[in-house]
C-alpha cells in the first residue's frame, strides 16, 4: 500500500510540475506579445565573408495573428509576410502575387536569416503545440532562471523535435533557447539580452540566433522600437492589406 501512496504522490508532483512549466511558458509568450504588439526591428545576418542588414516593422494581435512588413533594403522591400491562425502568406510585389506557404516551407530560412519562417510567424504555438517539463534550474548571468524541456504534442505537427527554453524567474524573460531537431541533434541555439524598459515592459531588445554547426553564422535582432496592446482591427491582417503596403 505504502507504494502505491508513494507511486500517487510522485504522480501528482509531476502533475503540479507540468502544470507549473506551463504556466511560465505562458507568462514569458504573453511578456513579448501583449494582447497585441507593433514593433520595429533591425536583423543582421553575419556569414564568414559578408554581413547584411534588413529592417522591418511587425504586427501582432493574440497568438492568432501577424504581419511583417519588409522596410530595407531596397530590393526586398514591400515583401509582407501573414500569419492568419495556421495559415501563412508572403506577398512578393516584384510578381504582384500572394503565395501560401505549405507546412514543408516553414523550417526554411526566414529572408536568408538563421531564423526559420517558423521562428518569425510562429505557425506552430510553443503554449499549445507543445508538452512542458520543468528541468534542473539554471542561472544566466546574475539572474535565476527555469529551464524548460518542450516536446510536440502527439497530435501537432511543428518544426521542432525538441525545444529547451531558460527563462528568467523574477521578470519571465526568455534568455536562452536550444533547438533539437527530430533526431534529438542540436540545430540552433538563440541568446536574449540588453535588457531594457520598452512601453512599460522589461524586455530583451538584442536577440542572436546560430547556427550550432556553422562557424562564424549568426543572425542578430535589434528592437529599435515596440509597442503594446495598442488597438488593432482584425481586418488589418488580410491579404487585401498586404498589398496596399506597395
Amino acid at each position: 500500500m505504502k507504494y502505491l501512496f508513494l507511486f500517487l504522490a510522485l504522480s501528482a508532483c509531476q502533475i503540479l510540475d507540468a502544470q507549473s512549466a506551463s504556466e511560465i511558458i505562458k507568462k514569458a509568450n504573453d511578456k513579448m506579445r501583449g494582447k497585441s504588439s507593433q514593433a520595429e526591428m533591425l536583423f543582421k545576418t553575419t556569414r564568414p565573408t559578408w554581413s547584411r542588414e534588413m529592417s522591418v516593422k511587425t504586427w501582432s494581435k493574440g497568438t492568432q495573428l501577424a504581419m511583417i512588413l519588409v522596410l530595407s533594403p531596397a530590393k526586398e522591400k514591400g515583401i509582407v509576410f501573414l500569419k492568419r491562425k495556421k495559415e501563412v502568406w508572403n506577398w512578393m510585389p516584384a510578381l504582384e502575387r500572394s503565395i501560401k506557404l505549405p507546412p514543408s516551407m516553414m523550417t526554411n530560412s526566414w529572408m536568408g536569416t538563421d531564423f526559420t519562417n517558423d521562428d518569425l510567424v510562429k505557425e506552430a504555438s510553443v503554449v499549445d503545440d507543445y508538452q512542458h517539463r520543468l528541468l534542473k534550474d539554471t542561472t544566466i548571468g546574475s539572474r535565476p532562471c527555469y529551464k524548460i524541456e518542450l516536446t510536440p504534442k502527439a497530435s501537432t505537427a511543428v518544426v521542432w523535435g525538441k525545444l529547451h527554453v531558460t527563462i528568467d524567474k523574477n521578470d519571465y524573460l526568455e534568455l536562452y533557447t536550444e533547438f533539437y531537431d527530430e533526431e534529438g541533434s542540436l540545430v540552433n541555439v538563440m541568446k536574449a539580452d540588453d535588457i531594457k524598459m520598452m512601453d512599460g515592459r522589461l524586455i530583451p531588445t538584442h536577440l542572436e540566433m546560430i547556427p550550432a554547426n556553422k562557424k562564424n553564422h549568426k543572425t542578430e535582432i535589434f528592437y529599435k522600437s515596440i509597442q503594446f496592446n495598442r488597438e488593432i482591427d482584425d481586418n488589418f491582417f488580410s491579404i487585401e492589406k498586404m498589398k496596399q503596403f506597395n
